[in-house]
């Protein structure tokens, strides 16, 4: 990677500090990612989340623990736990 100056007018500069502080990225990649995409026309862009055709592509099985996403603690002890028996006591 290079290292560059670039001076930008105080409008140019708010916007790219807004943009990245809303993607929670720094300055520099949105600088880097917006330069990218106007050097590269031909790159494919993803506007639309139609374009986005891998999401829900899988499938799992989340049985008592709908959804996941809430219950992921539960989730993970069902699946990587040792299952715990009563034990048997002897007289």
């Amino acid at each position: 990677m290079k290292r560059t100056q670039v001076q930008l007018d105080d409008v140019t500069y708010e916007r790219v500090r807004r943009r990245a502080f809303e993607a929670r990225r720094s300055i520099s990649a949105v600088i880097r990612e917006t330069l990218a995409a106007a050097l590269d026309p031909d790159r494919p862009k993803i506007t639309r989340p139609a374009d986005l055709t891998f999401v829900g592509a899988g499938r799992s099985r989340q049985r008592p623990q709908r959804p996941v996403s809430e219950y992921h603690d539960a989730a993970l002890a069902e699946a990587w736990l040792p299952r715990t028996r009563p034990s048997r006591r002897r007289r």
